[in-house]
């Protein structure tokens, strides 16, 4: 069954699509009577029939429960090239619910601001392509990109905040305590981290972890760290 967005809740028994969704339809050749669910920004997931040309008719209507019950935001260090394009998808595949791209001291990748502007762009795109397709019910958000002092700071208000660090630290399921209704995952670049840098998210009440005695890519660490979390949380049941 195809899944849509809408960019509004759905107060009448019709919605009409367009935009990327009329495109993504055409695509997908809907024909009058076929399901499809629209999810609203509310979280409301309607069953919802083609009825012609762009036209959906509402059939029935619930909360979304695809969501995970702990809200993970990845401040990830940028990596060079592509790499960041294949973490958003896959984060949001695994259920991170935001994305915080900011630059370290070891980040390579230093785009200006108009390239950066472009890259979010391209990355909140993405997010809503990942989202469609692993039935999300919210469009994760991919923020502007900001400074690690910037990042350290917003990450003291989540609940629990860890820190993947490359020289070691306690594993995951230590560090959790109970279930955080919020999470901050700090992710480094190709270089890792520099001492001050994780000393000023520890000062701040973050936990330094470890993910096993293997050095993981910049790619694959954001994606073994969201699985260990989802798991600990029990949002892998």
């Amino acid at each position: 069954m195809a899944w849509f967005f809408s960019g509004e809740e759905l107060l009448s028994d019709t919605y009409l699509l367009s935009g990327e969704n009329q495109k993504h339809a055409r695509v997908l050749r809907l024909r009058p009577g076929e399901e499809v669910t629209v999810v609203t920004p509310g979280g409301e997931q309607c069953t919802c029939e083609v009825a012609e040309g762009d036209l959906l008719r509402v059939c029935s209507r619930k909360q979304c429960a695809n969501e995970p019950d702990v809200f993970v935001t990845l401040y990830q260090a940028l990596p060079k090239g592509d790499k960041m394009d294949a973490i958003v998808q896959k984060c949001v595949e695994l259920g991170v619910s935001r994305i915080v791209p900011m630059l370290s001291a070891r980040c390579v990748s230093r785009p200006d601001e108009k390239s950066l502007r472009k890259k979010r762009e391209r990355w909140q795109k993405i997010a809503l392509q990942a989202a469609m397709q692993s039935r999300r019910g919210i469009i994760p958000e991919v923020t502007d990109c900001l400074s690690f002092a910037q990042a350290a700071q917003q990450s003291t208000q989540n609940e629990q905040t860890i820190f993947f660090y490359e020289l070691g630290g306690a594993p995951v399921r230590d560090i959790l305590s109970g279930k955080p209704q919020t999470l901050g995952m700090f992710i480094g670049s190709e270089g890792g981290f520099e001492e001050a840098e994780v000393n000023a998210v520890l000062q701040n009440g973050g936990k330094a972890a470890t993910l096993g005695k293997r050095i993981l890519r910049a790619e694959t660490a954001p994606l073994a760290a969201l699985s260990i979390i989802m798991y600990q949380t029990g949002n892998f049941d």
